[in-house]
């Protein structure tokens, strides 16, 4: 090897070798990738719940959980309010586990089911003739920010109950239910704690109001 050979190897050695240091110098310095956290409702019940063969209350069929486009996605989601509440954010590094209308309905089966028969309404096929038929629509899922220090958890939806019978559904009532919850901090963490008891005082008001218009339908000769 001549000597213009040889330098321009050495050349070439030394600029690779000072890349790998610039790259690896980079890499060391660069900040760490910040997890994000996965939210759902918690655990729910960890024990065996004694089952009631004696459901005192008549059969309900559920249908899913309909929601907006911005609420069919799995982001943890803020207004401000003292800004412009007309805007939905996401938090950058924060999650829920699955659609909050997903989420809804999973609490709301437990609930529901647990004084009466419940069955999922499908597609195509009819409903029990005479069973009142629960379908929701999840509005607004939310923390709300009323200040920057200051913010609540706000879940809203509609409901609607329909009685199945031979030519189809029938309306029977319609309510909309909103709750709010004090978010304990101003970030995800408090947006997720308020949103979880907002939701789950929605879920106690919505099995109030099915029992209570069960119970003030005729009943059947």
């Amino acid at each position: 090897m001549n000597k213009r050979a040889t330098g321009a190897y050495s050349i070439r050695a030394r600029a690779c070798f000072g890349l790998f240091l610039v790259a690896l110098l980079a890499a060391c310095s660069a900040p760490r990738g910040v997890t994000t956290a996965v939210y759902d409702f918690g655990p729910g019940a960890v024990e065996p719940r004694p089952q009631n063969r004696m459901a005192p209350l008549p059969l309900l069929v559920m249908a899913d959980v309909q929601a907006p486009i911005a609420l069919e996605g799995a982001a943890v989601l803020y207004r401000l309010n003292y800004a412009d509440a007309q805007v939905l954010r996401p938090y950058n590094q924060a999650r829920w586990s699955m659609p909050p209308a997903l989420l809804l309905r999973q609490q709301l089966r437990g609930a529901l089911s647990a004084q009466r028969p419940l069955l999922n309404a499908n597609e195509g096929v009819p409903s029990p003739a005479g069973a009142l038929v629960l379908r929701l629509e999840l509005e607004e899922f939310s923390q709300l920010f009323d200040s920057p220090e200051v913010s609540r958890g706000v879940v809203r939806m509609r409901a609607t109950l329909l009685q199945a019978g031979p030519a189809g559904e029938s309306l029977v009532a319609q309510r909309t239910l909103v709750s709010s919850s004090p978010a304990p901090t101003p970030d995800a963490p408090g947006g997720v704690r308020a949103l979880t008891v907002a939701a789950q005082a929605a879920i106690t008001q919505l099995d109030d109001w099915v029992q209570q218009t069960q119970a003030s339908l005729p009943a059947k000769p």
